[in-house]
């Protein structure tokens, strides 16, 4: 995160923000699973194998479908070269517009999959030497980093370092408010939002790129 220049840490809090919400409202659609944040979809698994196998369908689902979502963004932005992000969010923002369309057709089960594909597009958004910089859906490491940080602080470091991570765990978070108070007045329609909002975000990357081009970033 402290590798990045301020607009791209803004541009990586959004997502993350936009990512509490979608896995929010993928959250209430399907009753207690998850659309972005796996290792909790892991946990519902090992339980399901334990004695509640009709879990053990949706986790492993969800958790297959992420994944897959992952690998078809890595190749998109391999193909992508300089314009990597753009095509990965791009790829994000189709996924996520088709899943608020399916949910408005009634499909809200096929909707909360497509984000789970979408949600595992994000997370290839930053990534370098094909690994990934910034985790945008899970928050643990994050936390992680927070802490370090805060410690180095008080041993007579860098008394702000610490700040962006916690910017990145605190927009999810509040991502995933505004998410589930936009379940409980749109119920899955709230995915549009989500969509317009990706789009945007989409826009955003792609002026972010233009002024490193023209020598005005970076």
């Amino acid at each position: 995160m402290t590798r990045y220049d301020r607009r791209t840490q803004a541009l990586a809090v959004c997502l993350s923000a936009l990512a509490g919400y979608v896995d929010a409202v993928g959250y209430m659609a399907l009753g207690g699973f998850f659309v972005s944040f796996m290792s909790g979809n892991t946990t519902r698994l090992g339980v399901g194998i334990a004695g509640h196998g009709r879990d053990v369908a949706m986790a492993g689902g969800l958790i297959g479908t992420f994944l897959l979502g992952v690998i078809i963004a890595s190749l998109a932005g391999a193909a992508a070269g300089a314009a990597r992000k753009q095509a990965v969010l791009g790829l994000m923002t189709l996924l996520i517009t088709l899943a608020a369309a399916c949910g408005a057709s009634g499909h809200a089960l096929v909707a909360a999959f497509i984000t789970a594909l979408a949600m595992g597009t994000e997370n290839a958004v930053f990534e370098r030497d094909g690994e990934v910089t910034i985790g945008l859906t899970y928050m643990t490491g994050t936390l992680v980093k927070t802490g370090q940080q805060i410690a180095s602080a008080l041993r007579g470091g860098d008394r702000r370092k610490w700040l962006p991570f916690a910017m990145l765990w605190a927009a999810l978070a509040m991502g995933a408010i505004t998410g589930a108070f936009a379940w409980n007045a749109f119920a899955i329609n709230a995915l549009w939002f989500a969509a317009a909002a990706a789009m945007l975000l989409t826009m955003a990357a792609r002026l972010l790129e233009l002024n490193r081009a023209t020598g005005r970033s970076e």
